[in-house]
This record gives C-alpha cells, structure tokens and sequence, in this order.
C-alpha cells in the first residue's frame, strides 16, 4: 500500500444506526467537517447505511433532462440530491455503507491526490479481506466514473467486472472530508434508477458496470463488509468507538 497521508493517527468510529434523511446525512457530514477543521470534533469515521438517494454532481444540473432525470429518481423511490463534491450521478440505499472519513489539515488541497489513491487502495483491501476480488481504478462505461473507483471482478468471468465503491472528497481550510460508498447489496434497484437517470441526462455508460459486492460473492453483507473497512483502517489509525449521540448533542 502507498505511504499513509500525513495526519492524525487516531479516529474515533461513530456507528449511525439509522439515516438522518438523505438530505441531512449530507448535511452532517459538512457540519462535521466544520467541527473538525476547527477542533470542536476530533478526527473520525462516520458509518451508516443510507437512505435511497441518488446524489447528483453539479455539472448534472446544467443538462437539459436533469429535472426529468430526478422525476424518474422520485417514481422509482429515490430521493434525488446535488452534492458538493464528486462527478456524475451515483445512487445509493440501504444495501450500501458509507464511510465519512474526516481529519483535520492545515494543507488539506496539497494531499487530496495522494487520498484519492490511499484511501481507494485501502477500501480494494477491504474488499478483498472480505472475499471480493477488488482493484482500483475506473472500468469502461462505469457510472460516475473515476480514476479510483474500486472495481470488483468475478473470479469465474473475468469480463464481468462492476463498479463497488465511489469515492468523493470536501476540501476547505483547515480540514477535508474523504467520503466513500461501497455497494454491498441488493444491486436491482440501484441499476434500474441509474439507467432512467442517465438516459434522462443523455449520458452514456454501460449498465453492466453496476452491481454490488454479493454479485460477486454471494451472501455477503454490509456488516461483514463493516468489519473488514474498520480492520482496514485499524491499520491505518488507531481506532477507539464513539457515541453518535454525543455528534447530535
């Protein structure tokens, strides 16, 4: 694995048992970024399991077929949102986990590279502890494409290869947010939202990129896949459990 960025090497791990909404899970995180560029949070992971959203990048917005592209999101349970940071359209439910990763930097912007691979590489390993055959790096027609996504092939089809996690990054000073989504279950309605939402968009890809861990590994779920992120990271940092409730407060 590359050299660790440079940082903190203590996070507390805040488990969020339930979603905010998906509006405000994103939110939070920024609230949380504010915190802790300022010293009123300590470095942490946040993990929950999301709401069914479908969170747009802001160049999505300025394409004609973007409020019929959220329509479509609606029907099919989504609920559509315009995140700060990130690409194109990535969708996201309760199958998935989402890791909030953040540290306060006096540099932040001169490092966001360096954690874009980092950190993709350190989620491939998680996978791969946990049974997937993961790499990083962006596959022909993946959504929201990457050049480090986190990529899972099927060891009996090579060819099959699907797109498992998405990373994005908030940058301001004093402090960044690394945010990651890894698709672990039930891919059906996380496919079907993307392929109306893209064709409402106009945009290009390939169907077939989309999928979720157990496609490749049956039965794997988001705890097991908890587990192996957190063991991950508890190479990168020492870890020490949180109380969400103590982030509300």
């Amino acid at each position: 694995m590359q050299q660790a960025p440079a940082g903190p090497r203590t996070l507390t791990v805040f488990r969020q048992e339930h979603s905010l909404g998906a509006a405000e899970d994103l939110d939070f995180a920024l609230e949380l970024l504010r915190r802790v560029k300022t010293g009123a949070a300590a470095p942490l992971l946040r993990l929950y399991r999301p709401a069914p959203t479908v969170a747009f990048g802001q160049r999505d917005t300025h394409l004609p077929g973007f409020d019929a592209a959220a329509q479509a999101c609606r029907e099919l349970g989504f609920e559509p949102l315009v995140r700060k940071a990130g690409g194109r359209a990535a969708a996201y439910h309760g199958g998935t986990l989402v890791i909030d990763h953040l540290e306060p930097d006096a540099d932040a912007i001169a490092g966001a590279k360096g954690r874009f691979s980092f950190f993709g590489e350190l989620l491939a390993q998680a996978l791969r502890d946990a049974g997937v055959e993961a790499a990083v790096g962006e596959i022909p027609g993946e959504y929201c494409p990457g050049e480090f996504s986190v990529h899972g092939t099927n060891p009996e089809d090579p060819s099959q290869r699907l797109k498992l996690v998405g990373t994005a990054q908030r940058v301001v000073s004093g402090g960044w947010l690394f945010s990651s989504v890894i698709i672990v279950e039930n891919s059906g309605p996380i496919r079907a939202v993307l392929e109306a939402s893209y064709e409402a968009l106009g945009l290009d890809w390939d169907p077939a990129t989309a999928g979720a861990a157990d496609d490749l590994v049956p039965h794997l779920d988001v705890d097991a896949v908890e587990a192996a992120v957190l063991g991950a990271y508890g190479r990168y940092a020492t870890l020490s459990a949180g109380d969400f409730g103590s982030l509300q407060a």
